[in-house]
């Protein structure tokens, strides 16, 4: 028995979900927040946070700037969203 096999075969959003879910440190982490306890989310949060944190270490600036610069069009969405109103 595999983990993601409570994921519906046969949908666009089954095969995202299978996809991402068997991608695999990633996708075991993930499938941990979606079903696991409600708790794991703060742990994958730390996770991610530790990785970059130890990436800028690493490498320096560029590794803190890029992830920004990633967000960006998520934060233009963001602010066009809180101008409309929704």
């Amino acid at each position: 028995m595999t983990a993601i096999a409570d994921i519906p075969k046969g949908t666009v959003s089954g095969f995202l979900k299978r996809f991402v879910f068997s991608i695999p440190i990633l996708g075991r982490m993930l499938h941990e927040v979606a079903y696991g306890d409600k708790d794991n989310i703060y742990y994958f949060l730390f996770t991610v946070f530790t990785l970059w944190l130890l990436a800028v270490l690493t490498w320096g600036y560029a590794a803190f700037i890029i992830p920004v610069l990633m967000a960006v069009p998520s934060m233009f969405v963001v602010l066009i969203l809180i101008t409309v109103g929704k």
